[in-house]
């Protein structure tokens, strides 16, 4: 019975309300870890799919995770009910590119300027 406790049943729902899971991962695997699940499940019929980790978020109780914390770090009291299934939302963001680094125009040609007279 005490290796239930050492799992967590997750499910991970998309943006369009889908959901990939629910799975059963141990106390020790890396918020890492579950982005590699998220980016090898995905639905291929899905578009914009991640390609990497770092496209990734997930947030689960309104925390943004870190990719070194593991499933044991983000666990709540609710999860170790019976049957308790916890949802992680998926966030995608694609890499900023070089292009959209750039600031566009000239920084001082942005500065707002007022006088009180």
């Amino acid at each position: 019975m005490a290796e239930v406790y050492n799992q967590l049943e997750i499910k991970f729902r998309l943006t369009d309300g889908s959901d990939i899971g629910p799975k059963a991962f141990p106390d020790a695997t890396t918020v890492s870890a579950l982005k590699e699940t998220v980016i090898s499940e995905w639905p291929r019929e899905k578009e914009n799919g991640p390609r990497t980790v770092k496209e990734v978020k997930l947030i689960s109780a309104g925390k943004v995770l870190e990719n070194n914390k593991t499933v044991k770090d983000y666990r709540s009291p609710v999860s170790n009910l019976v049957g308790a299934v916890t949802t992680m939302h998926v966030i995608i963001q694609p890499p900023v590119t070089e292009k959209e680094k750039k600031p566009k125009g000239d920084p001082k040609m942005n500065k707002c300027v007022c006088a009180v007279m």
